[in-house]
C-alpha cells in the first residue's frame, strides 16, 4: 500500500509571509520520506470540514506548480479538481503544463464539484447536480481527447471545442493519470469504470460494498477491474512521538485486506515536519509491504 500527503490546510503558524517556505518544507520532506503523491484541494475557500472559509485557501493548479518546482520523485495531483471550475481544454493544458514541468508526475483528480458557497462567494459556474455531472463527463472525453493527439473538433451538450490541439503533449503516455473522486454507485463508480485509472473512496465501512459496485461497473463495460486502482482518503494519526504507528498500521492492513491501494491524508501539525518523518520512518516502508 502506497501513502501520500494531503494538504488541505494552509493557515500555517507563520501566516502568509512564511506560506512558500512552509509549503517547499513540506514538500521536500515528502519527497525525502517516499510518500508516494502530494495533493491540494481544488477550492478557493477553506471548506466547512477543515475550518471556517476565511481560513488561507491557495488555488491548487498554481500551488501545484510551485510544488513540482520543489519535489523530483512524487507525484503531484489535485485531490479534487472540480470540473465546473475551468473549462475542460484549459484544464488539459493546466495538467499537461503540470506534468510537462514536472518530468512526467500529474495526474488529473476530478470530480463533479460541490461547493456552492464558494461558486456564488466568486461568481463561478455552478449549475444543477445533473449538469455537473454531465459536465464531468465531457471534461474526461475532450482531456483524453486532447491527450490523445486528435486534434478534430469536440461537439458536447455543454462545451464545443474546434481543435482540440494539445502542444506539447503530457510527457506521461498515453496520458496523466486519471483519478475520478466520488463514491456514488450510478453515475460516478459508472464513470471511474469507463474512464480513471484509479478511483476514491472515503475510508468508511461502505469501502467493501461500493469496491463491488465498481467491480459490477467494469464487468458491464468489458472492462479489467483490475487495473483501476483503489485510493481511499483517510487519517494518518501517529501521535506527537509516533504513539500511534501500531495503530495506524494495524488499520492500514485492514484496508489493505478489502484491496486498498493508496491512502490519502495528513496528520496533525504536519507543518511541523516531525509526523512527516515519523510516518517515513515507521509507516511508509511497512504499508509497502501490505
Amino acid at each position: 500500500m502506497k501513502i501520500g500527503l494531503h494538504v488541505a490546510d494552509f493557515t500555517f503558524p507563520g501566516g502568509p509571509a512564511q506560506l512558500a517556505q512552509d509549503l517547499s518544507r513540506i514538500a521536500r520532506t515528502v519527497d525525502e520520506q517516499g510518500f508516494a503523491r502530494l495533493s491540494v484541494m481544488d477550492h478557493v475557500w477553506q471548506i466547512s470540514m477543515v475550518g471556517p472559509p476565511e481560513n488561507a485557501m491557495l488555488e491548487a493548479y498554481t500551488a501545484l506548480g510551485f510544488l513540482a518546482g520543489q519535489t523530483s520523485r512524487v507525484e503531484l495531483c489535485a485531490w479534487v479538481t472540480a470540473a465546473i471550475y475551468r473549462e475542460p481544454g484549459l484544464l488539459a493544458k493546466a495538467v499537461t503544463t503540470l506534468d510537462v514541468l514536472s518530468g512526467g508526475r500529474a495526474m488529473l483528480g476530478i470530480g463533479a464539484g460541490w461547493n456552492e458557497e464558494e461558486c456564488r462567494g466568486l461568481g463561478l459556474p455552478f449549475p444543477p447536480l445533473k449538469k455537473r455531472f454531465e459536465r464531468l463527463e465531457e471534461t474526461l472525453q475532450i482531456c483524453l481527447q486532447m491527450w490523445s493527439g486528435d486534434e478534430s473538433p469536440y461537439r458536447g451538450k455543454h462545451y464545443s471545442l474546434d481543435r482540440t490541439l494539445n502542444s506539447p503533449q503530457s510527457l506521461r503516455r498515453p496520458h496523466p493519470p486519471i483519478l475520478i473522486g466520488g463514491s456514488g454507485e450510478k453515475k460516478t463508480l459508472r464513470m471511474v469504470a469507463q474512464y480513471a485509472q484509479a478511483c476514491n473512496l472515503f475510508d468508511s465501512p461502505e469501502i467493501e460494498r461500493k469496491l463491488d459496485v465498481l467491480r459490477q461497473h467494469c464487468q458491464d463495460l468489458g472492462r479489467p477491474f483490475e487495473e483501476i486502482e483503489v485510493t481511499v482518503m483517510g487519517g494518518l494519526e501517529v501521535g506527537p512521538n509516533g504513539e500511534k504507528v501500531d495503530e495506524l498500521l494495524a488499520h492500514l492492513q485492514d484496508l489493505a485486506a478489502l484491496g486498498v491501494q493508496h491512502l490519502q491524508g495528513a496528520p496533525a501539525n504536519y507543518a511541523s515536519i516531525t509526523p512527516l518523518e515519523i510516518l517515513g520512518q515507521h509507516v511508509v516502508p511497512v504499508a509497502a509491504g501490505f
